[in-house]
């Protein structure tokens, strides 16, 4: 089976929508998915991923399922008195935690705890599960029972932090890795593909990440967003 994850497009986050270049992007991705089939298609309730599906969908008549936990990561953690995203740390900070690194301690890390990330990371992995599950592979530690093996394709639309977090789950290894060393611009695409080297036991491997094919192809220069400021002095995201 093949797990196909895409984010969303360019966002206008103040709308909860995506921008003009965003539109264009979603556009050039329905071209490209619309070339395969698809057994299931999933969604964010979230207005920029909606969106960016709707031009899939409309192209070719299929429809998606919204699954809540698919809305962006809802991680939060307290720092200075304020709630801010538990994903967004200096490197001078996070590097310098080895639990940070670890799948099964990083949400033990006294920051974690100060908000809701444990519970909105359980959320998550329970959605993975239970839809992996629905398509034959049932999680078993850090690999999965092969059920039903398939050779049938899922695309999710969603987000870059709930990306990391369900990618995370998957692999076992810590989403404070995949936040911080990868970075999925708007419309790219993930690629996960079953291996099923053992008669009825499965793992999930990477054969494509963050690719942007379609935009290349299109003639759209790739979005900056979820990128940071390449060298300190550039007049970009700190």
């Amino acid at each position: 089976m093949e797990i196909w994850i895409v984010r969303h497009a360019d966002p206008d986050y103040e709308n909860d929508s995506i921008t003009e270049k965003g539109e264009r992007e979603a556009k050039l991705l329905a071209e490209r998915l619309a070339k395969y089939e698809f057994s299931a298609v999933y969604c964010s309730p979230l207005g920029r991923a909606q969106k960016t599906a709707s031009y899939y969908l409309e192209k070719t008549g299929k429809t998606a399922e919204t699954l809540k936990w698919l809305h962006e990561f809802k991680g939060t953690v307290r720092l200075d008195g304020k709630r801010t995203h538990c994903w967004d740390r200096l490197p001078s900070y996070w590097t310098e935690i080895d639990e940070y690194y670890s799948y099964e301690d990083w949400t033990d890390v006294k920051l974690m705890q100060t908000g809701n990330v444990t519970k909105q990371y359980k959320k998550v992995g329970k959605g993975i599960n239970e839809l992996l599950e629905k398509h034959g592979y049932v999680k078993n530690g850090r690999m999965y029972d092969a059920v039903k093996p398939n050779h049938n394709r899922i695309l999710l639309f969603c987000h870059f932090g709930v990306e990391a977090a369900l990618l995370s789950h998957i692999f076992s290894i810590s989403p404070m890795i995949l936040w911080h060393n990868f970075v999925a611009l708007p419309t790219s695409v993930t690629r996960l593909a079953s291996v099923e080297r053992e008669e009825g036991k499965a793992v999930f491997c990477t054969i494509q990440f963050g690719d942007m094919a379609h935009l290349y192809a299109g003639g759209e220069e790739p979005s900056f967003q979820a990128r940071f400021c390449e060298c300190f002095e550039d007049d970009t995201r700190h």
